[in-house]
């Protein structure tokens, strides 16, 4: 099973962005989703000044057929 970790970040006007970190380990916990979030706010990861405002957890399966 895949594991997505997805922070969602927005602009003051409302537009969000996403970040999408594949094979997150399970169930991570929330203050260090938080702490990432934070981390590549005060790293200037992005181009323009985002605000954190969520994250959520999508599980899924792969099956390789060739």
């Amino acid at each position: 099973m895949i594991r997505t970790l997805r922070l969602i970040f927005s602009t003051d006007e409302g537009k969000n962005y996403y970040v999408s970190l594949n094979y997150a380990k399970e169930a991570p916990a929330a203050a260090d989703v938080q702490q990432l979030a934070e981390d590549m706010l005060d790293h200037d990861f992005f181009a323009e000044s985002l605000s954190f405002t969520g994250a959520d957890l999508t599980s899924r399966v792969t099956t390789v057929i060739v």
